[in-house]
């Protein structure tokens, strides 16, 4: 049965959740992951929910199996923060949304759901985008976060959890980063956590180490790059001919 079973009992007043399902750029996920990290928080529930793989999970240098999809807390900043290693299957992504939307109305929960926004941009900072549901377009105001600037959608699970929460009318606020449809994006991360998460918590999260991390997988996705042009260049290929077929 589809449930979110609480492990530890600690006292969390009106918290705020961050959404960290994996998606473009591994925006959320790697975000999740920091703070979870960063914060030192503590594992509060594991999510049995519709749509997540019956796997188990186990982390360097622990012997502990762990479901998936777990909750994370900080009890002191009234956090929690959603924590997958695995993807959510879209064709059970509307039980799933529903099994966690409804766990954060009744526990008056106001979520955080983040996605990226494919970009092709190559430098110069991400571009941070809110939307809301139910009374969310307050926090978006109080955190200067402004609307995209054109119409579009939030597909995936992600976007299963934003329409739910506005089914039921849940107030919430959806964090929409430009970032790269290939490759993960730490920087997106940044940005979303600095510029989004921060804001609106009012909390200063450290993001030097995705600052690390965007200049490693830079270097590495240059030398990629380069090796695959020398052995386009040096290989045989055919090419087609005709423009179109």
């Amino acid at each position: 049965m589809a449930h979110i079973a609480v492990r530890t009992d600690l006292s969390l007043s009106s918290p705020t959740l961050v959404e960290g399902l994996p998606g473009v750029g591994l925006v959320g996920k790697i975000a999740a992951d920091h703070l979870v990290d960063t914060l030192g928080m503590t594992h509060y529930a594991d999510v049995h929910c519709e749509g997540i793989p019956r796997v188990a999970v186990y982390h360097g240098e622990s012997s502990e199996v762990k479901p998936p999809v777990r909750l994370y807390a900080d009890e002191e900043r009234d956090l929690l923060v959603l924590q997958s290693d695995v993807p959510v299957s879209p064709q059970s992504a509307t039980d799933f949304a529903s099994c966690i939307v409804g766990w954060l109305d009744e526990h008056d929960v106001t979520p955080l759901f983040l996605s990226g926004l494919p970009s092709e941009k190559d430098s110069g900072t991400p571009e941070l985008y809110g939307v809301s549901t139910g009374d969310g377009e307050r926090l978006l105001d109080e955190g200067g976060i402004v609307p995209p600037a054109e119409s579009g959608y939030v597909s995936g699970p992600t976007g299963a959890l934003l329409y739910e929460a506005c089914q039921h009318g849940l107030a919430g606020v959806g964090l929409i980063v430009e970032a790269d449809p290939q490759f993960p994006d730490p920087e997106a991360a940044r940005v979303i956590l600095k510029h989004g998460v921060g804001q609106l918590l009012d909390v200063e999260v450290n993001t030097d180490r995705l600052v690390e991390q965007a200049e490693e997988i830079r270097d590495a996705r240059e030398r990629l790059a380069q090796r695959m042009q020398q052995a386009a260049d040096e290989s045989t290929q055919a090419q087609p001919l005709r423009m179109f077929q």
